[in-house]
């Protein structure tokens, strides 16, 4: 299929042989509607089924290492179901982990003492108080030098490595995910129509394209699936894309949606 970029299976997330794919939108850390949202799912997976994730299970919320926790848990619940590989589930890099990446990093940025309060700004200092991160220490840090941020910095990673799977799981972010056919392709926030998708690099989750505006099919394939929506509009379906973001985080529920190959949604939940 011409759409299909070299399998990596480092890189990207493919689905082999799928029957249907469910998605589920961004979570920003709302622990408590992803367990309630895994509840109402587990008796609707059939064999063939398979899952990702959008990306931003970090961010904005209260429980951001609950929600990882919720997420580690039901991937092991998914993969012991009968004739489940270790293939049929994805999690995609969003905005949120991609910050918290950097955050680890952050010593090495040029401008930490502007970098930092932005990233609090957007979502990540829900992020560090959900580990235990005091943001006051790494403003301090911002402010000291190298050797500081370094050490701050480590207390990060050090929690992190504390909640078993934690650090596993964000290592193993996917960029996109697609179906082996080339029929469905799911990122977090969207694409450029003029780029290949081996070539999309950040635009994966800084996109600032609306793909609900594609007016024919991105590299072939029949249907683009977004996992975050600025506008929190729920599941938007149109031509060629679709979005699943109804403000998980933002006051508004956690939802998910079943994808047929055709690209049609065939069921819908939200917690």
């Amino acid at each position: 299929m011409a759409g299909l970029p070299p399998c990596d299976s480092e890189i990207y997330g493919r689905f082999a042989r799928a029957r249907r794919v469910w998605a589920v939108g961004a979570i920003h850390a709302e622990a408590h509607r992803l367990v309630a949202l895994h509840a109402r799912l587990a008796p609707k997976l059939n064999i063939g089924d398979r899952l990702v994730y959008l990306g931003n299970y970090l961010g904005y919320g209260p429980a951001a290492a609950a929600t990882l926790d919720a997420l580690i848990m039901f991937r092991r619940l998914f993969l012991a179901r009968r004739n489940a590989f270790i293939g049929d589930i994805a999690f995609l890099r969003g905005s949120q982990e991609e910050m918290w990446q950097k955050l680890l990093e952050l010593q090495f940025a040029p401008n930490p003492r502007e970098v930092l309060p932005w990233m609090l700004e957007h979502g990540v200092d829900k992020t560090l108080s959900s580990y235990g991160i005091d943001v006051r220490q790494g403003l301090a840090a911002s402010r000291d030098g190298v050797l500081a941020l370094t050490r701050w910095t480590g207390t990060l990673r050090a929690a992190l490595e504390a909640r078993s799977g934690h650090r596993a799981l964000l290592n193993n972010l996917r960029r996109a995910a697609f179906t082996d056919d080339g029929k469905l392709l799911f990122v977090h926030a969207g694409v450029d129509a003029n780029k290949p998708l081996d070539l999309q690099g950040d635009i994966f989750w800084w996109c600032d394209k609306d793909i609900l505006q594609l007016n024919a099919p991105f590299a072939g394939y029949r249907r683009v699936v977004r996992g975050i929506d600025r506008n929190h509009a729920g599941i938007v379906d149109t031509a060629y894309a679709a979005s699943i973001d109804a403000g998980c985080g933002f006051g508004g529920p956690l939802v998910a949606a079943c994808f047929a190959l055709d690209g049609s949604i065939v069921d819908r939940i939200e917690a």
